[in-house]
Order: structure tokens, then C-alpha cells, then sequence
């Protein structure tokens, strides 16, 4: 690989290093969500308030984020602009509007928790919506720094927050019922004993605020420059179409946590099917983090000047390459994933690998998505996420009463491979990029033989079951060392 391919590969390490062990970490905290919580009706409540967290984060950053890199990137002597300036107008942008977010929503709480069947606890609500302001102007800084290339600091960073949080889940979740039990004196004037998903919000407010105190080093370069209101404009709307591509995005991967509970009468049976359904779309979690530490890399990299055409296509091919491989690993060691979860839960893994492939596709779109980025067509962007909505929102009223939480999957699956072949077919007429295709057929092609042949044969030994998935896991290695990652005799 060239030595731009060799540095997106060791800042994708890097990134990843914080969004995937954070990510794994926090999944971890599934287990202990699933045997501490009241019920799979407590973590779909849990489930339905994040994924209107994911929703609502999106439209606090509409789109400044991606802006800020296009800018913060322009050449000096043409439109360019000074690096701390584009951070000052961003930022102060979305530090305002995250102000405004939070004092509406104060005003406002009581009416949407009854708006949303959290009445007889707005905190809940209240709550996350802290959690979402914060963050979102937590977001600017984390660029800047993704942005002077200082991606240690960014992961330790992440780190702190990841931990604390951690850590704070389990002291309300574990550590203060066994205190409770055992010496209710010590925590009886702060813990209550049935107030349990409502500690998870709590951990994550204190984490968050956390994070922004760590942040200040980084967030001081822009309070000494004021904001631009020409460039804020042109920003604002270089970002707009991005926002709307942004909305329909997240709503494609959250519409069936958010839809879910509305569409039976029974809300506690909703939310117990949607615990059940959120707990195992954990499962693939390990897709979304890898596509999130490509990410981190990847938009810097195409936003600094790397407009190579093969560097593009190398990247996809590589993506491909191990999101196939993480798809394989994920869905032959099911047999072992599951025990993070306790039996209730079981019902809802035949969604792990329709969620996965659903995911690899979104990865595919988004390493697709340098064309309309960098030709400043970002409403293809807009036009394609809506349409994926669309299809999303779609299969989930109309097959959800019907068939559940795999119409959920199975809407997620038919989205994004919508939108990655919409993508595609737009993308080669406006800004022809030489994927290279044979490849990419190849590796599903055999991925998806190998996969077969190793759930198909009815293996009664669980252990005899997973060694001959892993010979069959080796091969996939094998094979694509052979062929993409030849071994060169001299070289050490």
C-alpha cells in the first residue's frame, strides 16, 4: 500500500483503538444490563431513550462536524480559511444551539415525557437530554483534535469517559444493591433500590460532563477568536444536505427502536420485545465499531488533499476484506456471544447476522459517499438517506405488528443495501472511482459459502460445532493472504 493507504490503516488503529475498545466495554455492560435490570421490559426502555439520544445528537451537530473538516481543509489563496477561525464559528455555532436545546427542554419536559410514555418519570427524560446537548458540543473539540492529528488524545480522552462510565454502572447496578443488602445504612441517604435503569442515565450525565472538563485544554484556541458569521453561512450551508442525509441516516439504523413501542398497544409487552431485540442487535456491535474507527480516519484523510482514485478503491477493497471477516467471526462464535445475555434474551438471535450484513452494507455506502463529499454534491447524499428512511419506516409499520423484531432486521438489511446500491449506480456517472469489483464479489461470494457451510450441518456438539467453524475461518485467512496479502521472501 502507498504511504497514504499505510497512514489511514494506523490512524484507523488508533481511532479504533477508543471507539472499539470503548464499544466492546460498553458492551460488556450488556450482561450486566440483562441480569440486574427488572426485565427485558426495563432495557427496552433503555434501548427506545438511546436510540432517541443517536436521533437527536445528529440533529444538535446538523451536519458541523463533516463541515468543519470541508472548511478547515480549504487551500489558503483560494476560498481557504484560517484553521482556528473555522473552529471558533463552529463551535460557538453549536455551543449556542445546544444552550437553547437545553433550556427548551427544561421548559418543555413534563409535556414530552407524557408525549412519549415517560410520565411517571421525566428525570429519565430530562436526563438524556443532558446527555445529548453536552455531547453534541463535545463533538467540535473531538474534531479539532481528529483534525490536528493528535489522535492519542483523542483516544484517551474517550477512554476516561468510556471507563468512568463503566465504572459508575457498576457501582449503582452491582456494587450498591450488594451494599443495600448487606449494610443498607452506608447508601440509604442517595441509593434507591428500584430506581435501576434509572442509574444508567445518571452514570452517563456524570460522564459526560466529565468529558467536557477534559476537553477545555482544547476547546480554549477558539475562545479567542470570534465567530464568522459569512463563513458560518457558507458552512451552514455546505452542512444543511448533510444534516437531512444525517436524520435519515440515524433514523435508518434507530426508526425500529423508536417506532417499535408505538406500534402495539401493550407497551409493556412493546418494550419487552424491544429489550430482547435491542440486546441482540448488541450482538453486532463489533460491525458498527469497526465502521466507526474507519470513519474517524477515513474523513480526515479525503478531506487533506488524498484525491486518488486508487487510494479510494483501496480502501473499499480492504474494508471489505475484514468487515467480511468480522461478519464470519461474529456469527460462528454465536454459540459463545450468547451467554453475554441470560436466556430471555436467546428468542432474538436469529437477527445478529440479517443486522450485521445490514451494517457491512452501511460501511460499503459510506466508503461510497467520498464522491458527493468531495464534489460538494451533498444532497445525494440527502436524496439517497431519505429514500432509505422511507424504505426503513416503511417494512417496519407495515411487517412489525405482524412479524416483530425481525421485520426490524430484515428493514435495516433492505435499507442500506438500497442506499449502497443507489450510491454506487449515481456515484460512477458524477465522479467515476475504479472500485475494483472482482474482488468485492469474490470475497462475499466465498464468505457467504463458507458461512452456509458452516450453519447449515446440524452439529449436536457445541465444541465439535466451533472447531470446524474455525477451520473454516482459518481458510477465509488463508485465502485472503494468498491473495491480498502475499508473503515476500526477503522482507522481515
Amino acid at each position: 500500500m502507498a504511504g497514504g493507504m499505510k497512514r489511514l490503516a494506523r490512524e484507523t488503529a488508533v481511532y479504533g483503538l477508543s471507539s472499539i475498545i470503548g464499544r466492546f466495554l460498553n458492551w460488556l455492560l450488556v450482561p450486566v444490563y440483562t441480569r440486574t435490570l427488572a426485565g427485558t421490559e426495563e432495557f427496552g426502555i433503555y434501548t427506545n431513550l438511546y436510540a432517541w439520544v443517536a436521533l437527536l445528537l445528529i440533529i444538535l451537530t446538523y451536519g458541523m462536524e463533516t463541515g468543519f473538516f470541508r472548511f478547515v481543509n480549504k487551500k489558503e489563496g483560494t476560498d481557504g480559511e484560517e484553521p482556528v477561525r473555522v473552529y471558533a464559528t463552529v463551535l460557538s455555532c453549536i455551543g449556542v444551539t445546544s444552550l437553547l436545546f437545553l433550556l427548551s427542554a427544561a421548559c418543555f419536559i413534563h409535556p414530552l415525557s407524557r408525549l412519549l410514555n415517560y410520565a411517571e418519570h421525566p428525570e429519565y427524560l430530562a436526563m438524556m437530554l443532558s446527555v445529548v446537548a453536552i455531547d453534541a458540543f463535545c463533538c467540535i473539540p473531538f474534531a479539532y483534535l481528529r483534525y490536528k492529528r493528535r489522535p492519542l488524545r483523542f483516544m484517551l480522552i474517550k477512554l476516561l469517559g468510556i471507563f468512568l462510565n463503566i465504572a459508575l454502572n457498576i457501582f449503582f447496578l452491582i456494587v450498591c444493591p450488594w451494599l443495600h443488602a448487606k449494610t443498607p445504612g452506608i447508601i440509604d441517604s442517595f441509593y434507591l433500590p428500584d430506581y435501576k435503569v434509572g442509574y444508567i442515565f445518571v452514570a452517563n450525565v456524570i460522564t459526560s460532563v466529565v468529558t467536557l472538563l477534559a476537553l477545555t485544554p482544547d476547546i480554549l484556541p477558539a475562545l479567542g477568536h470570534k465567530p464568522d458569521f459569512h463563513l458560518l453561512k457558507r458552512i451552514l450551508r455546505y452542512s444543511f444536505p448533510i444534516l437531512i442525509l444525517g436524520i435519515a441516516g440515524i433514523l435508518n439504523q434507530t426508526a425500529d427502536k423508536i417506532l417499535f413501542p408505538s406500534l402495539f398497544a401493550d407497551k409493556e409487552y412493546a418494550n419487552a420485545q424491544l429489550g430482547i431485540y435491542g440486546a441482540c442487535f448488541r450482538m453486532a456491535a463489533v460491525m458498527v465499531m469497526f465502521i466507526q474507527a474507519f470513519r474517524y480516519a477515513y474523513e480526515p484523510f479525503i478531506f487533506a488533499g488524498n484525491r486518488n482514485a486508487k487510494a479510494y478503491s483501496e480502501a473499499m477493497k480492504y474494508f471489505i476484506i475484514f468487515a467480511l471477516l468480522i461478519f464470519l467471526v461474529v456469527t460462528f462464535y454465536l454459540d459463545w456471544l450468547k451467554y453475554f445475555v441470560t436466556p430471555a434474551y436467546y428468542p432474538g438471535l436469529s437477527v445478529v447476522p440479517v443486522v450485521m450484513l445490514g451494517e457491512l452494507f452501511f460501511g460499503i455506502y459510506f466508503n461510497l459517499s467520498v464522491w458527493y463529499k468531495l464534489s460538494d454534491q451533498t444532497q445525494w447524499g440527502a436524496y439517497f438517506s431519505i429514500a432509505g428512511c422511507i424504505i426503513t419506516v416503511a417494512i417496519i409499520i407495515i411487517f412489525a405488528p405482524r412479524y416483530g423484531y425481525m421485520a426490524c432486521a430484515w428493514a435495516s438489511f433492505i435499507c442500506n443495501l438500497s442506499m449502497m446500491i443507489f450510491s454506487y449506480a449515481v456515484g460512477q456517472k458524477k465522479f467515476p472511482i475504479p472500485y475494483d469489483l472482482k474482488s468485492a464479489f469474490i470475497y462475499f461470494a466465498l464468505a457467504f459459502i463458507l458461512y452456509f457451510a458452516g450453519v447449515v450441518p446440524d452439529i449436536q456438539s457445541e465444541v465439535l460445532r466451533l472447531c470446524y467453524r474455525t477451520v473454516l475461518l482459518i481458510v477465509f485467512l488463508i485465502l485472503i493472504v494468498i491473495k491480498d496479502f502475499p508473503y515476500k521472501p526477503g522482507k522481515h
